[in-house]
């Protein structure tokens, strides 16, 4: 007997086989649908819809309002009705946060108001032509089909933000449109992850450069450079700019006007403990200070956060202009995997665990220093397992 195939199989036995082709969604659907992803994915770790409110993050506020968004919109309803298992499209109504007008809602999902309440794309005010291309610009998205790569990225935006590592800024430069730059643009996170070539801009003397512009819904453009610099002249973009994980200089030669603030000191401990003992010469203390490193360790042995032992001083980096504070929990980030996990008995008998203890090398605390000088920080993890830092 000759092989079939399956479906020659089923047209013998009379069957009408008519393949499904699978669904082309346009840019405003893929738009909706990714938004949309990000409220389930918050109900589910959650296990409630985002809220309003002022003591809420703002992550959750722009979930909400975008949540209120789609509730009113029939349209988006019956696009996403299939997705929403939890009913979060048909909870009844919330009312919105008094504390916010209507349009700075709507600009923080990229919408503007208009009478017609189902029509999220309808314009009320006409802005000038220039303005106008940068947010055609930004609007026309596509799928980022490889998102999951950039994921993690702003998962650790977002924490950074919330811990203080990092900030908004209403100002930019130049130097904030490159390659690696985060920004809020229509509440949504939006990082460049390509920058091509500089070229003269038509008619002008200003260069421009052709951008890969991924958001955190899932979405990408590819945009001008002056196109993303002049959506920051519109206030319905609510645009904003996020720093970068360094805030200034951080070593070496410095102005006059220019204060130190403290020091990153690396200590390798000569602790007695038994616990410690196996691990004494592959662990290194890295902290950050405002006083004397020598005056900080001088009572080490009395005080479990040096292990209850004596300590060297390995290496100092000097600090200047920095919250020594944001600095010191970037670096405890960048080195959580490596985190020494111990327990032993303080002086009063009280279990204590020390943090600030890592299985490094003194060169991958000099490489940390080095991208975190330099601002590469955001583009290398630190493996623990291979004790190097790898391009993400």
């Amino acid at each position: 007997m000759s092989d079939i195939s399956d479906i020659d199989l089923l047209k013998e036995l009379g069957e009408d086989i008519e393949l499904e082709k699978p669904k082309q969604y346009s840019p405003e659907e893929a738009r909706l649908i990714a938004g949309f992803e990000d409220i389930l994915k918050f109900a589910e770790e959650y296990g409630r819809a985002p809220l309003h409110g002022e003591e809420r993050d703002i992550f959750e506020r722009l979930y909400a309002v975008r949540l209120d968004q789609l509730r009113k919109n029939d349209k988006a309803k019956s696009l996403l009705e299939t997705m929403d298992e939890q009913g979060l499209l048909n909870e009844q109504y919330e009312p919105l946060d008094p504390n916010i007008d209507d349009d700075a809602l709507l600009a923080e999902l990229g919408q503007s108001v208009d009478a017609e309440a189902d029509d999220i794309t309808t314009l009320r005010h006409v802005s000038p032509v220039s303005h106008r291309r940068a947010a055609d610009e930004v609007a026309n998205r596509e799928v980022c089909r490889d998102f999951e790569m950039f994921e993690p990225l702003f998962e650790q935006v977002k924490v950074d933000l919330k811990s203080g590592v990092r900030i908004t800024l209403d100002d930019t430069t130049q130097n904030d449109f490159d390659r690696g730059r985060f920004f809020i643009l229509r509440g949504q996170i939006a990082y460049i992850a390509e920058k091509g070539e500089d070229f003269k801009a038509t008619g002008k003397n200003v260069f421009d450069a052709r951008l890969r512009v991924v958001f955190d819904n899932g979405t990408e453009s590819g945009l001008l450079m002056r196109s993303l610099q002049r959506s920051f002249n519109d206030p319905k973009n609510n645009a904003r700019a996020i720093s970068a994980l360094e805030s200034g200089p951080l070593f070496g030669e410095v102005d006059a006007d220019e204060t130190e603030t403290g020091t990153i000191y690396v200590l390798r401990s000569r602790s007695e403990l038994p616990v410690v003992l196996p691990l004494r010469d592959v662990i290194l203390k890295i902290g950050v200070t405002g006083q004397d490193v020598k005056r900080r360790i001088a009572n080490a042995k009395n005080e479990s956060t040096y292990l209850l032992g004596e300590v060297d001083v390995v290496d100092e980096y000097k600090l200047y202009n920095i919250n020594r504070t944001k600095l010191e929990r970037m670096i405890q980030r960048i080195f959580s995997d490596a985190r020494l996990r111990i327990t032993f008995p303080d002086r009063f008998g009280n279990p204590v665990q020390p943090n600030e203890w890592f299985l490094v090398t003194r060169e991958a605390v000099a490489r940390a220093v080095e991208l975190i000088k330099s601002g590469e920080i955001q583009h290398y993890k630190y493996d623990h397992k291979k004790a190097v830092f790898e391009k993400i």
